[in-house]
């Protein structure tokens, strides 16, 4: 399969057509060789540096929202005012640097076993994720 026609499966699996502006951000987000952290704001400002395209803040924010629904990118909420999204969509632990806003994988062997002591009733735990903030040793 081509990568074009992947980029179009993809989008149509999400519930969008396959516009000349959707296929510039599924080249961005997905022909890559190496998965990566953005928020909206980055994406477009990736976008138009790489494909040199101008496209609207709506489309690219709607196309990341339908990709993350889909289970082709994944969320992450820093705080109520921050979302970062993933390429990589395995489960997987995060450092969030706040010193420099940036988001830093963290593999699953380097983090301990975690034991949940209490669980929501009527549920079970699908996955466990950790985020773990770090900053500068000399700020309070």
């Amino acid at each position: 399969m081509n990568i074009n026609a992947d980029f179009v499966e993809k989008l149509r699996n999400s519930g969008l057509r396959p516009t000349k502006q959707r296929l510039k951000i599924c080249e961005v987000l997905f022909n890559t060789e190496k998965t990566f952290h953005f928020t909206i704001n980055d994406l477009s400002k990736i976008i138009k540096e790489k494909v040199n395209e101008k496209i609207s803040l709506a489309t690219v924010y709607n196309t990341v929202h339908a990709f993350k629904k889909k289970g082709y990118l994944k969320e992450i909420s820093i705080n109520s005012d921050k979302s970062y999204f993933d390429t990589n969509t395995s489960v997987h632990h995060h450092f969030y640097d706040e010193d420099t806003n940036q988001l830093i994988d963290c593999h699953q062997n380097d983090i301990g076993n975690i034991s949940i002591k209490k669980n929501v009733t009527g549920k079970k735990v699908n996955s466990i994720e950790v985020l773990i903030k770090v900053k500068n040793n000399n700020q309070n």
